[in-house]
């Protein structure tokens, strides 16, 4: 048995559990929600997007070094 992440009740750590670690796929499908709205964040620098490594003007590649790498 271990602690389901999202409610806290005790599940099931089984295969007979399709979803574990949680006991359900309310908790599952609750806790999806939260990373895709950015409700956890993992720790770590900003990396430059896609959108940043395009001058926005001429839509030309940027040389490495001529964006900020923030957004």
């Amino acid at each position: 048995m271990v602690t389901c992440p999202g409610c806290g009740e005790a599940s099931p750590y089984s295969t007979a559990n399709r979803w574990r670690p949680f006991c359900s796929e309310r908790c599952k499908m609750i806790d999806l929600g939260t990373w895709a709205s950015d409700g956890y964040v993992v720790a770590g620098e900003v990396i430059a997007s896609d959108d940043d490594l395009f001058d926005p003007e001429t839509g030309e590649l940027r040389r490495k070094g001529d964006y900020s790498g923030n957004n």
